[in-house]
């Protein structure tokens, strides 16, 4: 009897046309069916944002494999994996994968990424998912290096199964193949943005803002995707989308709350 393949969905963050997105596809394309459903431009830190106020258009885009069917969508990453799975998919897929980001989310990015909130929004709809990002901004980096990782994880997620509720953010240091150690499982690195908001003005005298910042890792942990990363190592951190802080039940419920 042959072998179905796993149906497998791809977004991003960066846009349909990104090369991190083009990587990804070709390497779930040797894995299992794959259906493309991006944004039609970029949408990086949108973190789990969604359209209520405005249309959706969702187009077709020409083939680039035979095999492949690709869509691009007006709305954030969050809406491509909620129309892919409402109006698209006749079946929920076996795999949601987002990325490859250009840049990292490792640590706090994962609050504001799009990239992971797509997997997120995939694993609160019952699906397997995995967010991956190349600590590289360059729009011309080079995915090919990390390739076999994304092959290797992938395919451990199929066969293994992801705990449930739980997806897995993952990041890749910018090396070559032969010079990446390995692949670490970490925990988030405690880190912050120091914001810093230049303020110029227009010709007019109007006031405007650029945000800009520094990324300040306040952890030491030799046991963090941060750490994972600076010794050149794949970083993967599982990631829950609930998010109850369990540990303070206990002491919040001997405050005086009905006295």
């Amino acid at each position: 009897m042959k072998k179905v393949k796993p149906l497998i969905l791809i977004t991003n963050d960066d846009g349909i046309t990104a090369p991190g997105i083009r990587a990804l596809i070709a390497v779930m394309a040797e894995i299992g069916e794959v259906v493309v459903v991006a944004p039609d431009k970029p949408q990086s830190a949108m973190g789990h944002a969604i359209t209520i106020n405005s249309t959706l258009y969702l187009n077709k885009t020409s083939k680039i494999h035979d095999s492949i069917t690709e869509y691009s969508c007006s709305g954030t990453p969050v809406d491509c994996v909620k129309i892919a799975v409402n109006e698209i998919l006749d079946r929920k897929p076996d795999l949601c994968v987002s990325g490859v980001n250009h840049g990292s989310n490792s640590s706090i990015n994962v609050i504001y990424s799009g990239t992971m909130s797509a997997a997120v929004e995939a694993g609160i709809e019952g699906i397997p998912a995995i967010g991956f990002s190349l600590l590289d901004y360059d729009w011309n980096a080079d995915f090919e290096s990390i390739k076999p990782f994304i092959r290797k994880i992938t395919l451990e997620v199929l066969e293994n199964k992801l705990p449930k509720d739980v997806v897995l953010n993952v990041n890749f240091p910018k090396l070559k193949t032969a010079d990446i150690k390995g692949i670490k499982i970490c925990r988030q690195a405690k880190a912050l943005w120091m914001e810093k908001f230049d303020k110029r003005q227009t010709p007019q005298g109007k006031d405007y803002y650029w945000l800009a910042g520094e990324f300040v890792n306040q952890d030491s942990g030799e046991d963090t995707d941060e750490w994972a990363l600076g010794q050149g190592y794949v970083s993967v951190v599982p990631v829950q989308f609930d998010l109850t802080a369990h540990h303070a039940m206990q002491q919040l419920n001997t405050w005086k709350w009905n006295e």
